[in-house]
């Protein structure tokens, strides 16, 4: 690097203050390492020295006696605009012979970056006081200013921040509150500062910090811990907190940042979204439940206590919308959340201004306070509520209205405190109030079935014993007068078809007879042990005998098949299976008849070629009265002569089930054990 004479002769000559003793540096050693950017020029502008730490600032090396007043690429002003080179710091100080101080400049490299610098031309005279030069030291304060403005910028960021900003020393004092903590909090700056942070954390809750700062000296930070703290007004509200470690220019952690957000809506809305799934799912539960069941006092019963429940009442109740002869009366059906007594002790309620919206089908009531309602305390002899009475401040009422549009009742609910019923209630207790008038219509429907089939049940009863009797007779008649009649007599063919008919209606009324003793479990067992396939090789051969067309083959393999059962009936239920076998095949001509032994149990199968049975009717076959919905439909029978079979394999502690396929043929099981459990 070319040196001037002002530089040496500047640093080989002590001053008047220089220590005996010293030795000091070279002058190009020292230059060279200053930290700060350093040049000189001379009275004319012209370069006549530099240091590294200028190379470095400028990003060029400058032409010793060439360059004039400054070795960068460009210089502007703070502003952006290019600054002329003959007005820069340096050339008015050696223009007017005095030093520039805090003229701040922006010098560009020739790789297009700038710098933030502030020069301090200082000029330079010889002993006669005549301006020989100047030096200039140019302070590089980029990093400065971009930190201001980093700074500058997170202020601004932190002050317009919708979340509470805080930062505290490890001590727990609070040293910065932003605008929005103030909001959130209501402590104002002033109040605030110098505080401890625990006089924003509940008491049950001090613990936290502890916790918080312990985390932050072992540099850990964590995110959106949801905690409560409590504000200026007492007031404790849920927060979201992000907490960080702050260090200092070391790296040293000297404290915590923290930001708060106020979740108050976020949770407001996940209970009230726990809330909807809870409602949907009680609504779901409640709706199957009482679709299933139709038993209108546990209908009610579970609509009662659900809708208590729901609606968050003290008690809730349902009255009938049964009226004495003066229409004023309604009858208590259930109660929820109280004791009976507590109602019993009163009358029910009348035709008063409160209840006849409810009863007449008008609407839901909803009162905050149904004291203070014009409708309420009008009637004698109360006027009002009466002493003694469950304490009822809020008031819901909902109308239970059938598909007809008659009022089946009301859902009356009560709190002692007011204001607890809101819209959502109205709306989730008037959605099961439309599911109970279903299953309430359902109810009295089945009922009204129930009742009709119980006399149906009672008249076949009492007919088939009435017939009993006279058939009885009829047939004794037939048989005195066939015994009269000459083998030769044309009549007595007739008396014999006749006798065959009133068989037939003899084994049609036994039917109905046992289907009748069936509902009222009255149908007779008596258990013996006999064996089976003699009891099949008996009636195999007399079905033969009366059904020429068809070939009916059996098969009792070699296995002991004695059993103890009700002889009678399991010879009903063989007897019932072939008949149908042979009415359900008539293109066919063979009947095929299986028992077997399957461990503790026997099995008995009877198989026949004909019209089959679709999959669906399968199950149905069994059922009361129910006949096979195709081919079968001009074939006679009441269709009772397999139910009164499975009813008695069933009273066996055995099982009958179908095998099926349309147009192939059908093969009838059933399955009983060799004895019968003790009872």
């Amino acid at each position: 690097m070319a040196q001037s004479d002002l530089l040496p002769n500047m640093a080989k000559t002590p001053g008047k203050n220089a220590l005996p003793g010293i030795i000091y540096p070279h002058a190009t050693e020292l230059f060279d390492n200053l930290p700060v950017a350093f040049y000189t020029c001379d009275q004319l502008g012209r370069i006549t020295s530099y240091n590294q730490a200028a190379v470095k600032l400028w990003g060029r090396t400058p032409v010793i006696g060439k360059d004039l007043w400054c070795g960068s690429w460009k210089i502007f002003n703070v502003d952006g605009s290019p600054m002329p080179l003959d007005t820069c710091p340096m050339a008015i100080t050696l223009r007017e012979g005095i030093a520039v101080e805090g003229e701040e400049i922006v010098v560009e490299r020739p790789d297009g970056t700038r710098r933030n610098v502030l020069p301090y031309p200082m000029p330079i005279f010889d002993t006669n006081g005549v301006l020989t030069g100047a030096t200039n030291t140019l302070v590089d304060i980029t990093e400065q200013k971009n930190s201001e403005k980093n700074q500058a910028m997170l202020a601004a960021i932190v002050e317009s921040s919708d979340d509470a900003i805080i930062s505290k020393r490890l001590d727990g004092i609070i040293t910065s509150w932003n605008k929005a903590a103030e909001r959130l909090f209501g402590y104002t700056e002033a109040e605030i500062l110098g505080k401890h942070i625990t006089i924003l954390i509940p008491a049950d809750r001090q613990q936290e910090e502890l916790l918080i700062i312990s985390k932050v000296r072992n540099n850990e930070s964590f995110d959106h811990f949801e905690t409560i703290r409590v504000t200026k007004a007492g007031k404790e509200i849920p927060i979201s907190l992000t907490v960080s470690p702050i260090r200092d220019s070391k790296g040293h952690i000297i404290g915590a940042s923290k930001i708060a957000r106020d979740i108050s809506r976020q949770k407001h809305a996940e209970e009230r979204l726990a809330q909807y799934a809870e409602s949907l799912e009680v609504l779901n539960s409640v709706g199957k439940t009482i679709s299933e069941n139709l038993d209108i006092q546990s209908i009610l019963q579970k609509v009662t206590d659900t809708t208590t429940q729901l609606a968050g009442a003290a008690f809730g109740a349902f009255f009938h919308n049964v009226q004495n002869e003066r229409g004023e009366s309604y009858m208590l059906y259930t109660l929820s959340g109280a004791p009976r007594e507590a109602f019993e002790k009163f009358g029910m309620p009348r035709n008063t201004a409160v209840f006849a919206p409810t009863f007449g089908g008008e609407g839901i009531v909803r009162s905050d306070d149904i004291t203070k309602d014009p409708r309420y305390g009008k009637n004698s002899p109360h006027h009002g509520m009466p002493k003694g009475h469950l304490p009822v401040v809020s008031y819901l009422a909902v109308p239970v209205i059938s598909k007809s549009g008659a009022v089946i009742g009301g859902l009356f609910f009560g709190h002692p405190e007011p204001g607890k019923f809101t819209a959502d209630h109205e709306q989730l207790i008037s959605a099961i109030a439309v599911q109970a008038a279903i299953a309430l219509d359902n109810a009295n429907l089945y009922e009204e079935i129930r009742v009709l089939n119980a006399k149906k049940d009672e008249f076949i009863g009492l007919a088939s014993h009435e017939l009993k009797t006279p058939v009885t007779s009829i047939s004794g008649y037939l048989q005195i007068i066939e015994r009269s009649l000459a083998p030769e007599d044309r009549g007595k063919a007739f008396i014999s078809k006749a006798r065959s008919q009133v068989n037939k209606l003899t084994t049609l009324i036994s039917d109905l007879l046992d289907v009748s003793k069936i509902q009222t479990g009255k149908l007779p067992f008596s258990f013996t042990s006999f064996d089976l396939a003699v009891l099949l090789k008996e009636v195999t051969e007399v079905m033969q005998q009366t059904n020429e067309l068809h070939h009916i083959v059996l098969d009792c393999g070699t296995a002991d098949l004695t059993i103890e059962a009700d002889h009678q009936r399991i010879e009903q239920v063989v007897i019932n299976l072939i008949s149908n076998a042979i009415k359900y095949s008539p293109s066919s001509n063979r009947i095929l008849i299986n028992a077997s032994a399957k461990g503790d149990k026997v099995r008995v199968s009877v198989q026949d070629f004909g019209i089959g049975i679709e999959k669906d009717q399968q199950e149905r076959i069994f059922s009361r009265f129910y006949r096979v919905e195709n081919l079968a439909a001009h074939m006679s029978g009441l269709g009772i002569g397999l139910y009164i079979s499975h009813e008695i394999v069933k009273r066996h502690q055995g099982k009958l089930w179908v095998q099926s396929t349309p147009g192939e043929g059908s093969t009838f099981f059933f399955e009983i054990p060799v004895s019968q459990p003790v009872s």
